[in-house]
């Protein structure tokens, strides 16, 4: 019912499965949850997200650089080589990708280009573009306007509504982590709010932001269904009704063409 749009699985604290990752998986399957995107941070994830991928049918990953990366490791990234490793049909998406200006402002040319090339290589394989962005809002919407991206997830989404609305015109989807069951979180939630719910996806981007009630502790695929119960307080629905309406938003971003 559930879909972990965003998971770090070669960063997860498996010490609760004596090392099992296959042991984590099916305890978030016990809890609901049917698909997970397993995300890159860098180029060579691609080696151990594709072992996980090929034992788990249910599983995808992306390829990709985060711009917390150094710049040896965004260079990599060209467009050829992204196309490259983004062609087998249980890689979903490019990324994640953007910018992130809180962690690091001495590469911010580097950084743009390299977000720049994600994009190129999401239109020639047409499969969506995962955008993460961190105080770095304005050129984030600058450059997904200025490259025509249109195929995309802003992951882990913690700004404003004017944000929100630049990245929906562009026909982005929006996901939400744990971060928005935080108790201090309203703003967040009243954003949440206007979002159309057939732009909306669920993360857990773990092994961060673990929900409540496990704030602080690491976070797992299994905690996702706790992102939905927040959403569903957000909009009124079920739980049942929140799962089922983000996992077909995952499944009509992964057609889109």
């Amino acid at each position: 019912m559930f879909v972990d749009t965003h998971c770090h699985l070669t960063l997860l604290d498996l010490a609760p499965y004596a090392g099992d990752l296959d042991a984590a998986l099916q305890q978030a399957r016990d809890g609901g949850v049917c698909k997970f995107m397993a995300i890159s941070v860098d180029l060579d994830d691609h080696i151990a997200l594709s072992a996980i991928a090929a034992r788990h049918a249910d599983v995808g990953y992306s390829v990709g650089v985060h711009p917390c990366e150094d710049i040896a490791t965004m260079q990599r990234a060209t467009v050829e080589k992204l196309v490259e490793l983004a062609q087998p049909d249980n890689v979903w998406a490019l990324g994640e990708t953007g910018l992130d200006y809180f962690h690091s402002t001495a590469f911010i040319a580097e950084q743009k280009e390299c977000f720049a090339r994600h994009i190129h290589a999401s239109h020639l394989i047409k499969k969506p573009v995962v955008v993460h962005t961190r105080s770095a809002k304005h050129d984030t919407v600058d450059i997904i306007r200025a490259e025509k991206s249109t195929h995309g997830i802003l992951h882990c989404f913690t700004e404003d509504w004017e944000t929100a609305k630049a990245v929906l015109d562009c026909g982005y989807y929006i996901s939400f982590s744990g971060i928005v069951s935080f108790k201090n979180a309203q703003d967040l939630r009243d954003v949440a709010k206007q979002v159309p719910l057939d732009r909306v996806l669920i993360e857990t981007d773990s092994p961060y932001l673990a929900p409540m009630p496990y704030r602080g502790k690491s976070n797992e695929p299994k905690y996702v269904p706790y992102v939905a119960k927040a959403l569903s307080d957000v909009y009124d629905k079920t739980l049942e009704e929140i799962g089922l309406i983000t996992s077909q938003n995952f499944e009509n971003l992964l057609r889109q063409n």
